[in-house]
C-alpha cells in the first residue's frame, strides 16, 4: 500500500527525473543535499505568455522574460523558498533564471515499438513524450491537423494503420462517440497492461472505504478501516459560487457514480488551447456528482496544486488520479473486453468534502 504523506524534492526527483542524450550539458552544480540529482529534467510550458523566468525564486524580482505555450525547458534542478508562496513552494533553476511550478508540467520521452496486433476490444494507451500532434483524415481533406494530445493524457487505440509520413500510426477513438477519430504516430503511445491498472484492494469491504477532501487544506486523505492510507494535495473549484452555479467544489457527502479511464472534456472543435476547455484525454477521472460532471482526475494544464484552479472538478497529478481511479468502488473486472466496460456505474466509494 502507498502513502503520501508530501511531496518533497527527493521524491519528485524520483518520480520526474528523465534521460535526454540530446539535452546540452549544464554547468550548474547540485543542491548539495541531492546527491541523486538529475541535471535532465525538461518541463513543458502550459499556457502562454503567463509563465514568467525570473532573475530571483520570488514572484517581486525582475522578469526575465515569458514563456510561451508548450515551449521545452530544461530544469536544472528544483527547489522550495521561504518566500513560497505558500500553497506551492516549488521553483526550478533554468537558464536565465528561475521558474514557477505553477504552469509546468515535468516531462519524459519514452519512444515505444508499435503494436503488430490490437484486442479485438482495443488498448488503452498514454502519451509517452510531451506532446504530439493528432490527425484526422477525411477522402476529401486528406490529412489534416487535430488535436495536440500532451503527457500522460490516455487515450484507446482502436485501429493500427500507415500514417501520413508512411509509418504506423494508431487510430484512436474517443469515448465521446465512435465518430470521434483521429490518428496519432505509434511511437509516442505507451500500451497501458492491466497488471498496472488492477485495482487496489478489491478485498476491503465497500464501507470500510472513504476518502475526505479538505477545501481550505486542498487535500485529500483515503481510509482502509478508519486507517489514512494515502493523502496527496488537490487542486479544487476555483470562486465561491458551488457547481452547479459556480465553479466552487461543493461540500457535503458524495459517492462516487462512475469512473473512466480517459475522458474527453470540455468542446470538441480542436483548437490545442487550454483556456478554450477542449480537453482529450483526461486521464482517470472518478466522477461523484454525475448531474453537473464533477470529478476527481489527473491534469496536465497545470501544476499548482494547493490552489483553487478547476472548473469544480478536483484536479489532481496524474499518479495520485490513476491511484484513486484503481482504489475506488465500483469496481470493473479485468480483462476489459470492450471500451464500454471502462464506464463503470453504481454506487461507489463514500466522499466527504468540507
Amino acid at each position: 500500500m502507498t502513502k503520501v504523506s508530501g511531496f518533497s524534492r527527493r521524491d519528485f526527483l524520483k518520480l520526474s527525473a528523465l534521460s535526454l542524450g540530446s539535452m546540452a550539458f549544464n554547468g550548474f552544480p547540485p543542491p548539495f543535499e541531492e546527491q541523486d540529482y538529475n541535471s535532465s529534467l525538461v518541463g513543458r510550458i502550459t499556457v502562454d505568455r503567463q509563465a514568467a523566468i525570473y532573475e530571483d525564486p520570488r514572484f517581486h524580482s525582475g522578469i526575465v522574460r515569458w514563456t510561451l505555450q508548450d515551449e521545452l525547458i530544461q530544469l536544472y534542478y528544483p527547489l522550495t523558498t521561504v518566500e513560497g508562496p505558500p500553497y506551492n513552494p516549488l521553483w526550478y533553476r533554468v537558464w536565465g533564471g528561475y521558474l514557477h511550478s505553477a504552469y509546468v508540467q515535468p516531462v519524459e520521452f519514452h519512444y515505444n515499438e508499435p503494436l503488430d496486433s490490437l484486442p479485438e476490444s482495443g488498448q488503452l494507451a498514454e502519451v509517452s513524450v510531451a506532446y504530439t500532434q493528432a490527425y484526422g483524415y477525411s477522402q476529401n481533406k486528406s490529412w489534416m491537423a487535430s488535436y495536440r494530445l500532451y503527457y500522460e493524457t490516455t487515450h484507446w487505440i482502436t485501429d493500427i494503420v500507415t500514417g501520413p509520413d508512411g509509418h504506423v500510426w494508431y487510430q484512436l477513438t474517443s469515448e465521446l462517440t465512435n465518430t470521434l477519430i483521429y490518428y496519432v504516430a505509434a511511437q509516442h503511445l505507451r500500451p497501458i497492461p492491466d497488471d498496472e491498472i488492477a485495482p487496489i484492494s478489491p478485498e476491503i469491504p465497500f464501507n470500510e472505504k472513504r476518502i475526505e477532501v479538505s477545501l481550505p487544506g486542498q487535500y485529500f486523505t483515503a481510509f482502509e478501516w478508519n486507517q489514512p492510507i494515502y493523502r496527496a494535495r488537490i487542486s479544487s473549484g476555483a470562486g465561491s459560487i458551488p457547481v452547479p452555479r459556480g465553479l466552487q467544489t461543493p461540500r457535503g457527502t458524495f459517492h462516487i457514480t462512475s469512473k473512466s479511464p480517459s475522458k474527453h472534456m470540455g468542446g470538441v472543435q480542436a483548437s490545442g488551447a487550454p483556456d478554450e476547455y477542449i480537453l482529450p484525454g483526461v486521464p482517470w477521472t472518478s466522477f461523484f456528482i454525475f448531474e453537473s460532471g464533477v470529478a476527481f482526475h489527473g491534469t496536465f494544464w497545470h501544476s499548482n496544486f494547493g490552489l483553487q484552479m478547476s472548473h469544480g472538478c478536483i484536479n489532481l497529478r496524474n499518479a495520485d488520479a490513476k491511484w484513486l481511479f484503481r482504489w475506488v468502488t465500483p469496481t470493473y473486472e479485468l480483462p476489459v473486453t470492450d471500451r464500454s466496460g471502462w464506464d463503470v456505474r453504481g454506487y461507489g466509494t463514500e466522499i466527504i468534502i468540507s
